[in-house]
């Protein structure tokens, strides 16, 4: 038999001594998900805390799944369950499964359902019925769901932040007089690809949400200036991201209000909008945007140099610009930048497809922007690497030139 002594000198097991409470404030020490998952490993009794402590998840999983996992992971608050578009599979996702994600993760604020292909209107119902305190839902090409579906959602989650429907072929300005009437601490809406959009649903999404800071109404084909300044009006302290690539229909009108009202925009998209002129690019240079970051304007054949050498002079935190295919615009736009000002901040910048602009120009530009880290000069009949090393132009040390195509153009420019 064991003495006292002998089993006093034994070693003590940390799970009799530390408490739950004490393991959890271990845990929540941990930085990153990769040791919190290791802290699961160590026993039943760790994993069952690491389970409840637990806040995000991604996974594919079928409805006896989830009911396991909403028993086990009982403060979640994010769930992905998107489909990548390379690897999505169908059905995937179904409306039975967004019946039990609303029935059991009920502190659930995030879920992403990106490409999820399967799901219906039916599904979305669920959603709307069962998470009252949902903040973000993403459901971006989800090809199938209507405004039924998604005002349902508007109508049960007066807390919805962020709603991503990009792709969403069947929406239309319904689930926009659902957002306005429901969800007035809307920050982030995408409709790319939206194309049932039009000025009526952003006029009525302006009454009731005042607090969008981004907006992608990207290839929106119906949207014009009459629904775009409106928002830019309702909005105007907030808006700081505004996405128009491909709006026909948008023109000065738009740039003009933007110019007037949004005094916080960081990034514009204009691309493809034809319509914009030197007007309304000189108005939006004229307003004195500091806080411009990013303006994307290719493929505006009526802007030239005058306009464009007003946004280089007077937007002088611009970081990228994008004035591909500005067929018009020459070296003028760079030789009448100011040298009484400090040097730009510019890191990106698309010429391509500018034909009319030189090595010359090039080198002037150069002469302003210490901080250039990609140049894109393709199709650019007079600006060549031959040209540029004759001309002895030096580019920034961490500065990739794109003459050809070779090197990839940064994933996220705008």
């Amino acid at each position: 038999m064991a003495s006292v002594d002998a089993v006093s000198d034994s070693p003590l097991c940390i799970n009799d001594v530390l408490t739950d409470d004490e393991l959890r404030f271990i845990l929540a020490r941990l930085d990153n998900d990769k040791d919190k998952d290791i802290f699961g490993l160590v026993c039943k009794r760790w994993l069952h805390l690491q389970s409840t402590q637990r806040k995000k998840l991604a996974a594919r999983a079928g409805p006896h799944m989830l009911r396991g996992m909403a028993t086990r992971f009982t403060s979640l608050v994010e769930l992905d369950l998107s489909q990548s578009v390379s690897r999505s599979f169908y059905p995937g996702v179904t409306d039975s499964d967004l019946s039990v994600i609303a029935n059991g993760f009920r502190y659930l604020r995030v879920l992403n359902l990106q490409n999820c292909k399967g799901i219906t209107d039916v599904g979305m119902a669920a959603i709307g019925e069962g998470l009252s305190t949902l903040q973000a839902l993403d459901v971006s090409s989800c090809r199938q769901l209507t405004d039924k579906g998604l005002s349902a959602v508007a109508k049960g989650c007066p807390d919805l932040r962020i709603l991503h429907l990009a792709g969403c072929r069947f929406v239309a300005d319904g689930i926009l007089e659902a957002l306005s009437k429901n969800c007035h601490n809307l920050e982030e809406l995408d409709l790319e690809r939206c194309i049932s959009i039009t000025d009526r649903g952003l006029t009525c999404l302006a009454s009731g949400c005042k607090l969008i800071k981004y907006l992608d109404i990207n290839k929106c084909s119906n949207v014009g200036d009459v629904g775009v300044s409106c928002l830019s009006k309702a909005c105007s302290s907030s808006l700081k991201t505004l996405k128009l690539l491909d709006c026909c229909k948008v023109g000065d009108e738009t740039i003009i209000s933007l110019a007037e009202f949004c005094n916080n925009l960081e990034t514009l998209i204009i691309g493809g909008c034809r319509d914009v002129s030197d007007d309304g690019i000189k108005s939006l240079a004229a307003s004195g945007r500091r806080n411009l970051k990013n303006l994307r304007m290719d493929w505006c054949s009526n802007i030239s140099d005058s306009s464009l050498s007003c946004i280089l002079n007077q937007c002088r935190n611009l970081e990228a610009l994008d004035i591909g295919c500005c067929e018009e615009v020459t070296d003028a736009a760079f030789q009448l930048i100011s040298s009484e000002e400090a040097a730009l901040d510019l890191k990106f910048l698309k010429v391509n497809n500018c034909p009319k602009i030189t090595v010359a120009g090039i080198g002037i530009l150069l002469g302003k922007c210490n901080y250039l880290e990609y140049l894109d000069v393709r199709s650019c009949p007079h600006v060549t690497k031959a040209g540029c090393d004759e001309a002895g132009l030096h580019f920034p040390e961490c500065c990739k030139v794109n003459f050809n195509g070779s090197i990839n153009e940064p994933v996220e420019l705008f």
